[in-house]
């Protein structure tokens, strides 16, 4: 791997919150070993923008996940491609799904924060049925 695309809120930090040192130095460390980030949103430029100024990564907002377009500009922005990039986010159904569909390994991490927006609520119950499917045939698998 070369480059890791973000999602921000309920990835990194809850929903909404400035970048806490922790996160700051995730990035910094990142840049160190020689990865390229990029921040990829649904949300709105000055939530996005803010972030990425404080983790000094490019961004890409109002991103349309699980739409494809954006991971590819933000493998471009990165000069990596789908065999060289990482993608973490929370949702399932956009996130995971979207990088999937862009052909890019994704890690799905569980939501830091349960207070979100109710359209996010919504989709978390689908999400914990396909989830729970998938465990289950994981373990009959065996």
């Amino acid at each position: 791997m070369r480059g890791v695309i973000f999602d921000i809120d309920n990835t990194l930090v809850p929903h909404g919150a400035p970048a806490d040192e922790r996160i700051v130095e995730l990035f910094r460390r990142l840049r160190e070993i020689g990865y390229a980030t990029c921040l990829l949103s649904n949300n709105k430029e000055n939530r996005v923008s803010s972030f990425a100024g404080q983790v000094e990564s490019p961004y890409i907002f109002k991103a349309g996940k699980p739409g494809t377009a954006n991971y590819k500009k933000a493998m471009k922005q990165m000069g990596t491609d789908e065999q060289t990039t990482l993608f973490v986010g929370d949702q399932l159904f956009t996130d995971v799904w979207g990088a999937n569909r862009a052909g890019i390994y994704s890690i799905l991490v569980k939501p830091i924060d349960p207070k979100e927006e109710i359209q996010i609520i919504l989709k978390r119950y689908p999400e914990k049925a396909v989830l729970w499917l998938y465990e289950r045939s994981r373990r009959n698998s065996r």
